[in-house]
């Protein structure tokens, strides 16, 4: 996953990638009130791993978390376990670690990103979110659960409220890694 780094710059992008699966973690817990559905900063912690990290530090950090999950710590908003895999909301744990490598992907196409292309790369990186975790509720709730619901029905449950609130949580995440990003990309850069 970090073959490509010197040591020093592996244990940096190890630390931070675990810094962000446990930021991850405490931002499902924090609840801020918003029309229709509460926000957390879950999400926002997605984007700002792969605008910071890049796509294996963004990847691995939410790899990290997935992984603490599965083996029982209770990470998840329904807490951990394997029974976590057959949730119908497991496809957006799923789609966090695709957002996170997508984002940080797009990122790392520039040298300088600005503003916009770290706004482009977090929407592309909630395109990526919506994608993955939308299919996985609607595959769950047909075939697991066996609850009928279209694919237009799982898009208006498992997409359309959050809409908003991920906005926001993109524009944020470019604007803190327009300030930060240059640090973090120069502490990751082989010397």
């Amino acid at each position: 996953m970090t073959g490509g780094f010197p040591l020093k710059q592996r244990l940096r992008l190890m630390i931070l990638a675990s810094l962000f699966a446990v930021l991850t973690v405490v931002g499902a817990f924090i609840r801020i009130p918003f029309p229709v559905i509460p926000l957390t900063l879950q999400v926002f912690f997605v984007y700002l791993a792969g605008v910071l990290l890049g796509s294996k530090g963004a990847l691995l950090s939410q790899g990290l978390y997935i992984a603490m999950g599965l083996l029982g710590l209770p990470v998840f908003t329904v807490g951990g376990g394997l029974q976590a895999l057959l949730r119908p909301s497991f496809g957006f744990v799923v789609g966090f670690a695709v957002a996170a490598y997508v984002t940080g992907a797009l990122t790392e196409r520039h040298v300088e990103p600005s503003f916009r292309d770290y706004l482009l790369a977090c929407l592309a990186g909630m395109a990526s979110l919506y994608v993955v975790g939308v299919a996985g509720l609607y595959l769950n709730l047909n075939h697991l659960v066996g609850k009928e619901i279209s694919l237009w029905g799982a898009v208006k449950v498992g997409a359309l409220p959050f809409l908003p609130g991920d906005l926001l949580k993109a524009v944020a995440a470019a604007a803190l890694a327009r300030r930060v990003g240059a640090a973090v990309r120069q502490m990751l850069r082989p010397r």
